[in-house]
């Protein structure tokens, strides 16, 4: 079968390969795959970055952000031929950690960890792939035609998940909240957002595209102003930062309301200097009770609880996220995309099997 392989830490070394078909392990799924989404993880990979490949082989399948449809499921397994599957990313270390000991390997703490398409493990960027039961996520059958937007949701409910046990340390109900980042994790976070109720902002710096429209048709707020402009205005609750730019991190720091909690989700690029008032912005989040978190990855609760974000959102909405698909043999064109693009899909399906 096809597959989209790359040596890791070697520079345009990824390409369409022919690998082995899947030979699913006792009790495994084996899963057609139908598309995986394109992210900044995988375009470090593809960069050389990092990644690293299973032990046994030089080459790694990439794609971590999954869609697929159950061709064969073990009795018991709780999934049958035809469901639509999304295959979970991390799995825990094998020592394990406390954390991974009790289900939370996205906060693994030594490090040993694996993840499909990222570090030892294969991705599912092929036409077919296997997957244990307990690591496969069953989606509403009219998902899709967007299911691979799950492990970016997924991303983002754990981010939420923080954020309201931060908040609950003492009586917590925001009101308003500024994504900052109109990508996938961003426009994400901006519609769980607005599933909790809130009044939701949203900066960017693009103004042409799709971006201010999916901004405008959630009843959401879409600002491209500087960052001290907007902070200002809107005096948020809760920041959701998915940008990973320097200034705007630290702009986000400063002038939320009382209370204010800022969650980081985007990886911020190293070598980027950036003069602040560290004084000043010390005494305003001790003053204010203020708190920053860092959030990345996500366990099989915030599977669940994306799962659940997406069926309810709307289709339409959802399915505009995505501004391009291309074909498996022209992959290479995903890892172009501008900033009017939301998110690229890969699909897999040849239509042949």
């Amino acid at each position: 079968m096809r597959a989209l392989t790359v040596i890791p830490r070697q520079r345009q070394s990824f390409a369409v390969t022919d690998v082995p078909d899947p030979e699913p392990g006792d009790g495994e799924l084996l899963v057609d795959g139908l598309a995986v989404g394109v992210c900044g993880t995988d375009k470090e990979i593809a960069r050389g970055d990092y990644g690293s490949a299973p032990p046994d082989r030089q080459r790694l399948v990439v794609g971590h952000e999954s869609l697929g449809r159950v061709r064969h499921a073990p009795s018991g397994s709780g999934f049958a031929p035809g469901d639509l599957v999304v295959g979970v990313v991390r799995r825990p270390d094998p020592v394990p950690c406390g954390a991974c000991a009790h289900g939370q390997f996205d906060m693994c703490r030594n490090g040993r960890y694996t993840e499909r398409g990222i570090k030892q493990l294969d991705g599912y960027a092929s036409q077919a792939w296997a997957v244990e039961p307990g690591y496969a996520v069953k989606l509403d059958p009219g998902l899709a035609g967007v299911g691979m937007l799950l492990e970016p949701a997924s991303v983002v409910a754990k981010a939420w998940d923080e954020i309201e046990k931060i908040g609950a340390r003492a009586w917590f109900e925001p009101k308003t909240v500024l994504v900052t980042g109109a990508g996938p994790i961003g426009l994400l976070a901006a519609l769980l957002g607005v599933q909790r109720g809130l009044d939701v902002h949203v900066l960017d710096r693009v103004t042409t595209g799709p971006k201010p429209g999916l901004v405008r048709d959630l009843g959401a707020v879409y600002h491209h102003e500087p960052i001290g402009t907007v902070m200002s205005g809107v005096r948020p609750d809760v920041v959701v930062e998915a940008t990973g730019i320097g200034s705007v991190v630290f702009g986000a720091l400063a002038g939320t309301a009382p209370y204010g909690i800022v969650c980081l989700t985007g990886v911020s690029s190293a070598g980027r200097r950036v003069t602040v008032d560290a004084g000043d912005l010390n005494r305003e989040l001790v003053l204010d009770n203020d708190v920053i978190v860092g959030s990345v990855n996500a366990n099989l609760g915030h599977y669940a609880a994306a799962s659940d974000a997406l069926a309810q959102a709307d289709r339409d909405w959802l399915g505009r996220l995505i501004t391009r698909r291309v074909p498996l043999e022209r992959a290479a064109e995903a890892f172009t995309a501008t900033d009017e693009d939301v998110k690229v899909v890969i699909t897999l399906d040849d239509g042949h099997r």
